[in-house]
């Protein structure tokens, strides 16, 4: 797995690339958490799965956990670019009713 970060004002956004599993997930977790950590002004956290190939349950779980640091912010997560197999695994799991999946990053960046 890769993480890009970029940091626009009060948004993240996180470009995954690679599989989000139980080896990367510590690592997805430590960096967008020293990242949130480090800037408290960020209350809008946008995941990019364009180049994500898989997820399980502790990348789940790892997106779940920075969904609970922004909602402390009074933010949003959301999601963009998501493959359709991401999709699907996201409505089961009900991550969707705690993330939204924005059409495009322009429309993700409008949290207000």
């Amino acid at each position: 797995m890769n993480l890009e970060l970029k940091q626009n004002g009060r948004v993240l956004t996180v470009v995954v690339s690679g599989e989000l599993d139980l080896s990367t997930s510590p690592d997805f977790r430590r960096r967008i958490g020293d990242e949130l950590e480090q800037n408290q002004g960020i209350q809008h956290l946008i995941f990019d799965f364009k180049e994500t190939s898989f997820v399980d349950s502790s990348g789940l779980g790892a997106i779940l956990g920075r969904y609970r640091t922004i909602a402390k912010r009074d933010g949003k997560v959301s999601a963009v670019n998501v493959p359709p197999h991401l999709v699907r695994l996201f409505e089961l799991s009900g991550l969707l009713k705690v993330m939204t999946i924005d059409p495009s990053l322009e429309e993700a960046e409008k949290y207000d």
